[in-house]
């Protein structure tokens, strides 16, 4: 499929900008995940994204994903609400106190309910806690709807807006055709192999 992309990059320059906005229903737990957990993250990205298009990472290995969440510069946080999880974001540190929120989105089951302003300042939250004197991002055509809106209404301001021609995969059978191809769990099938024999 070929889809035509528009992708506005966002910035967040000072606390004094930040509109932050508490969860319309029910408090929701941040937590962070301290401990590198591949499987765990990747389920993340693989379920947040499916709708819209999150296939960068889905070839990853697990060495890979072991890697990039082992980088002191990434911090990756989920937010839970009676024990289940309902989304989540990863922040990364850059240079001149720059922090950008690289994944943000919310599980299926909880898309709607209005969650996403809540969660949206939890993440930005925690990048001044990092340190960060501009949070920024991107978001696009093939995201949420309402993304775009929530950003701005944060406090977020449009610096760069770019359009691409993509080809991506025909619906949401095919991204899980990618995920279940990966060598993810080629990895993790043979580490198992190499345990049960050692």
């Amino acid at each position: 499929m070929i889809r035509t992309v528009v992708t506005h990059h966002l910035e967040l320059n000072g606390r004094d900008r930040f509109n932050p906005k508490a969860c319309d229903w029910a408090p929701i737990e941040i937590m962070k995940v301290a401990v590198p957990a591949p499987e765990y993250c990747r389920f993340l990205y693989a379920t947040v994204g499916e709708r819209w298009y999150w296939i960068d990472r889905l070839q990853w290995s697990y060495g890979e994903w072991l890697d990039r969440l082992r980088k002191d510069e990434i911090e990756t946080w989920v937010g839970y609400r009676s024990g289940s999880p309902i989304g989540y974001f990863e922040l990364e540190m850059q240079a001149n106190d720059n922090v950008e929120i690289v994944y943000f989105g919310l599980l299926p089951s909880f898309v709607g309910k209005g969650l996403g302003g809540g969660l949206l300042s939890e993440a930005v939250k925690r990048a001044w806690a990092m340190g960060a004197a501009r949070v920024w991002l991107h978001t696009c055509t093939l995201d949420h709807p309402a993304a775009l809106t929530n950003y701005r209404s944060r406090g977020f301001e449009v610096f760069k807006t770019e359009s691409k021609v993509k080809s991506l995969p025909d619906g949401t059978s095919e991204v899980r055709t990618i995920a279940l191809r990966s060598r993810f769990y080629d990895e993790l099938a043979n580490d198992s192999n190499e345990s049960a024999h050692s």
